[in-house]
C-alpha cells in the first residue's frame, strides 16, 4: 500500500499542471512578432505588448497553419490541432454553386476536435468570448458574444443579440452604449469590444476568456503593413490592450494573459483570376450572363495567397489529367506568381483540408483574385494580404505569455502554433489530451 501511495504521488506531481490560474487570451489579428520585439526599429510605440512580452515569455515566431488563413488559425489556436483534424480549413465555407451568401464557418458546430473552451468548462471554470471566429453556438462559453454577420444591416443586431448569451448583450450595452456590429473591422469596433470585454471580466471574473481584435488586420489589407495607417491602428489597439489588461489584473490579480495572432502580413501588388482559368477551361459553367455558375467539375476555394483546388470526383482520373494539365499550364507562366502546386501527400503533411486535392501557392506580392470576370492577372485591390502557405517567414504570427507566477521569462524561439492551446490549457489547469501540440512549459 505504502509503495502504491508512493507510486500515486508521484504520478500526481509529475501530471499535474505547472499553473492553475484565470487566464484572458487576446488575439490580434495580423499582429507580427517583430512587430513588438523590434518595435523601436519599426517607430511603433506599444507599451502593453512590449511590457507583457518582458514581463513573461514570448515567441520569436509562430509557425502557422495551411492557408494562413484567420478561421483556420484561430480554430488551431484553441484546438492544438491541424485544420486537417479540426475541420475549418477556410475563412468561407465551401460552396461551389455561391448559393450561402459569402458565408463564413461562423459555427461553433463545426469544430470536429475539443477547445480550450470545452477544456476550461470541464475543469469548472466560468468561460467567456468576445468575438472569437468560430464561436456561435458554443454551448462551453458561458458568457458569448460570438461573431457572425451578414449584410451589416439593422437585422445583423437583432441576429447577434439573439446569438449571444440570453441577455448579456443588453446587460452590458446599458452601461456602454451599441456593441460593435459583427461586419465592423475598424479600430473603433475593436475599442468597444475592448470595453465591453472589460466590463465583462471585471463583473463576472471568469477563469477563461478569448478576447478577438480586427482592426489591425483590416488596416493592413487596405493600405500594406509597415505602413503609417497600419502602425496607428496598432498603437491604438495597443492602448485599449492595455485598458483591458488592467481592469482584468484589478478583478483578477493571478490573471495570465496571453496574446496571439493568427498570422503575420505581406504586401501584395498582384491579383490572380485562378476562377476564371477554371471557367476558360470548361471545369466551371456559367449561365448566359456570365454571372451564375450552373455546373462545376473543379473548383479554386480561394485562399488570399493560396487556393485549395477541389474536385467534384476525385477519383476520376480524367478528371484529374484535366486539372493536372491546367495548373500545369498556368504554373509555368511566370506573370502568374505561382510558386508552387501542392499535392495529397504535401498537402497532409501542411495539415491542409483533405478536401483539396491540389494547392495553388502564390509567391509573396500574389494573390488570388475574387472576381471571376476579371482579367488572369492584374493590379491586387488591396495592399497586404496572408493566406500564403506556413513556410514564408511573413507569414509568422506571434505568442506572447505573462503573470505572476509563470516561470517561463523571455524568448521560446520559434514555435508551431499547436503548441499554444495545450500550453494554455496546462496554464489553466484544464485538460486538452487531443490536441497534437505540446505545452512550452
Amino acid at each position: 500500500m505504502r509503495l502504491f501511495i508512493y507510486i500515486f504521488a508521484a504520478f500526481a506531481l509529475f501530471a499535474a499542471p505547472a499553473l492553475a490560474a484565470p487566464v484572458l487570451m487576446i488575439s490580434i489579428d495580423g499582429l507580427r512578432p517583430g512587430d513588438v520585439t523590434q518595435a523601436d526599429s519599426r517607430g511603433l510605440k506599444v507599451p502593453t505588448l512590449r511590457a507583457l512580452a518582458a514581463g513573461g515569455a514570448y515567441a520569436e515566431g509562430v509557425r502557422g497553419v495551411a492557408p494562413t488563413l484567420t478561421y483556420p488559425s484561430h480554430t488551431t489556436l484553441i484546438t492544438g490541432v491541424w485544420p486537417s483534424r479540426h475541420g475549418i480549413a477556410n475563412n468561407l465555407t465551401f460552396d461551389p454553386y455561391a448559393k450561402n451568401q459569402g458565408g463564413w464557418f461562423w459555427y461553433a458546430e463545426d469544430i470536429k476536435v475539443p477547445t480550450l473552451w470545452d477544456a476550461a468548462h470541464a475543469a469548472g471554470m466560468k468561460v467567456a468570448n468576445v468575438h472569437w471566429p468560430v464561436s456561435v453556438g458554443a454551448r462551453a462559453i458561458d458568457l458569448n458574444l460570438p461573431q457572425l454577420w451578414r449584410n451589416g444591416q439593422n437585422d445583423d443586431r437583432k441576429l447577434n443579440r439573439a446569438l449571444a448569451t440570453v441577455g448579456l448583450t443588453e446587460r452590458l450595452e446599458s452601461a456602454l452604449g451599441p456593441y460593435a456590429d459583427g461586419i465592423d473591422e475598424s479600430v473603433e469596433g475593436d475599442e468597444v469590444r475592448a470595453r465591453f470585454a472589460t466590463r465583462l471580466i471585471s463583473e463576472e471574473k471568469p477563469g477563461f476568456s478569448t478576447v478577438y481584435l480586427t482592426g489591425l488586420d483590416h488596416v493592413q489589407h487596405l493600405f500594406g503593413p509597415d505602413t503609417p495607417q497600419a502602425h496607428a491602428a496598432l498603437e491604438r489597439i495597443d492602448a485599449a490592450v492595455g485598458t483591458l489588461v488592467a481592469a482584468a489584473r484589478v478583478a483578477q490579480p493571478a490573471l495570465i494573459v496571453v496574446v496571439v495572432s493568427d498570422h503575420g502580413f505581406a504586401a501584395v501588388s498582384h491579383d490572380v483570376n485562378l476562377t476564371g482559368a477554371f471557367v476558360k477551361a470548361g471545369l466551371i459553367t456559367l449561365d448566359s450572363t456570365g454571372h451564375d455558375i450552373t455546373g462545376w467539375e473543379a473548383t479554386p476555394w480561394l485562399a488570399g495567397g493560396s487556393a485549395q483546388i477541389v474536385l467534384a470526383r476525385p477519383d476520376d482520373a480524367a478528371l484529374r489529367a484535366r486539372v493536372e494539365a491546367l495548373l500545369g499550364q498556368l504554373a509555368a507562366d511566370p506573370t502568374l506568381g505561382i510558386d508552387h502546386v501542392a499535392r495529397g501527400d504535401e498537402i497532409a503533411r501542411l495539415g491542409g483540408s483533405p478536401e483539396a486535392q491540389y494547392m495553388v501557392a502564390f509567391k509573396i506580392g500574389y494573390e488570388a483574385a475574387k472576381d471571376r470576370l476579371a482579367p488572369l492577372v492584374g493590379p491586387s485591390p488591396v495592399k497586404g494580404m496572408h493566406g500564403y502557405l506556413p513556410a514564408a517567414p511573413e507569414m509568422r504570427s506571434t505568442f506572447i505569455v505573462a503573470g505572476p507566477g509563470l516561470k517561463a521569462h523571455g524568448s521560446l524561439g520559434e514555435i508551431d502554433m499547436r503548441d499554444i492551446a495545450p500550453t494554455v490549457a496546462r496554464l489553466l489547469g484544464a485538460a486538452l489530451p487531443t490536441a497534437d501540440g505540446k505545452a512550452l512549459f
